[in-house]
C-alpha cells in the first residue's frame, strides 16, 4: 500500500473555495481500481492543506494520474487557489 501526500499552499482568502472543491467533488477517484481512501487535512495554522490518498499500489495511483477522470477532475479547479505548485510525496506503508 502507498500513501500519496499532496501539500497545497492555498492563496490567502481562498480557503473556503479550496475546501468547496473537495466537499463538492465528483468522486471519480473513488471508482478507480486500487483506490482506498482520501482525506483532506485543514491546517491548524497557516494555509498549507494536505490531501492524502491511499492506494493498493503505486501502479494504481499512476493509472489514476493518467486517466481521463483525473484530467477532468483537475480541469474543474478554479484558477488561483494555490499560491504555488503543490508538493507531492509518495510513501510506502511498511507497517500498521
Amino acid at each position: 500500500m502507498i500513501v500519496v501526500m499532496n501539500r497545497i499552499q492555498v492563496a490567502e482568502g481562498r480557503e473556503a473555495d479550496f475546501e468547496k472543491t473537495f466537499t463538492e467533488r465528483d468522486r471519480a477517484v473513488d471508482q478507480m481500481a486500487g483506490f482506498v481512501d482520501l482525506q483532506v487535512l485543514r491546517p491548524a495554522e497557516g494555509r498549507t492543506y494536505v490531501v492524502l490518498t491511499r492506494w493498493k499500489s503505486r501502479e494504481a495511483f499512476e493509472q489514476w494520474t493518467q486517466s481521463e477522470a483525473f484530467i477532468s477532475a483537475h480541469r474543474k479547479q478554479s484558477p488561483g487557489l494555490a499560491e504555488n505548485r503543490p508538493v507531492l510525496e509518495i510513501y510506502e506503508v511498511f507497517t500498521e
